[in-house]
């Protein structure tokens, strides 16, 4: 069967830190059947993987977040001194982009969506033009971890706040199926399972999204003084009693009742699952381990659905 007649697929990524690395898994086991995606959003960590991909680079950052160490993923972190937020993201965004390049929305050889918050209106809203880095530091700006992103005049935070796992905005793409990843699902152990989705869900409380262009001017500022590097390390060592380790389950909290919600009222025709229990959202040292739960998981979806 050549690329053109495989059946295509409208890929959806969802929010949730470290488990989002499955995303990687998830995209070898769809690409290995032979199958096609057409078009692609995601949330937080959805959209980073899934803007990657889109841009072609995938293997470059599977190979580059393969050999973080523990230390190696805190020196990215940048310590955001009198910002809304722990670190500003500004180092990490720049490490991407050696890797990725520079890349505009529009121009993405696979249509891309990525989501994110607007905190003034409280709302949804896609980014869909403009620059791709823009907009995937839009989507994953936790809240008091990442500062927020300024784009065209709106503050932006990430997607995951109000739609983890953003299938509507994949709806209106041609494709044969729509594949959603949750990332925060409740399941018996870390490596997950398929299910069936509950019906259910209240369709009158989603307010629609916004479509934005996310256009230059993100405003930076990167502090690597001793006393920032000296708390980055702390945090580091007491996050799995501290403040990290607190903001973590809450987090995960939230998104996966956001995600049980919004999948019973919007099922996606394929759901992979992957555990809330497969690590904690900062534990990006753990890529091989997490590619390989999503490529187990999608598999099982898959044969499931006969794919």
């Amino acid at each position: 069967m050549s690329p053109d007649q495989a059946p295509s697929v409208a890929l959806v990524l969802g929010a949730g830190g470290a488990r989002g690395l499955a995303h990687i898994g998830v995209i070898e086991a769809i690409e290995a059947r032979g199958l096609r995606i057409a078009a692609i959003a995601g949330s937080s960590m959805g959209a980073l993987v899934g803007g990657i991909y889109a841009s072609g680079r995938l293997p470059a950052y599977r190979d580059w977040a393969l050999a973080l160490s523990r230390t190696d993923v805190f020196r990215l972190l940048d310590f955001g001194i009198g910002r809304p937020g722990l670190f500003t993201g500004d180092r990490l965004m720049d490490e991407l982009q050696e890797i990725v390049g520079q890349h505009r929305i529009e121009s993405l050889p696979i249509p891309f969506t990525a989501v994110a918050t607007d905190l003034r209106a409280q709302r949804e809203v896609w980014l869909t033009r403009g620059s791709l880095f823009d907009a995937i530091r839009a989507s994953m700006a936790i809240p008091l971890v990442f500062t927020p992103v300024k784009l065209g005049g709106r503050e932006l935070v990430d997607g995951g706040l109000l739609n983890p796992v953003p299938i509507a905005a994949m709806r209106q793409a041609l494709a044969d199926v729509v594949i959603a990843v949750d990332v925060n699902a409740r399941v018996a152990n870390a490596h997950g399972h398929a299910s069936q989705i509950a019906d259910g869900g209240d369709r009158e409380s989603m307010r629609l999204p916004v479509m934005v262009d996310a256009e230059d001017g993100v405003e930076k500022e990167t502090a690597g003084s001793m006393f920032a590097q000296w708390f980055t390390r702390k945090a580091a060592e007491q996050a799995q009693t501290g403040l990290i380790d607190l903001m973590a389950r809450s987090l995960d909290t939230m998104q996966g009742q956001l995600s049980r919600m919004q999948l019973a009222f919007d099922p996606p025709d394929i759901l992979v699952r992957i555990s809330r229990d497969s690590s904690f959202f900062y534990e990006f040292w753990r890529t091989r381990e997490l590619i390989e739960i999503g490529r187990k998981q999608a598999d099982d979806a898959l044969d499931a659905a006969g794919y």
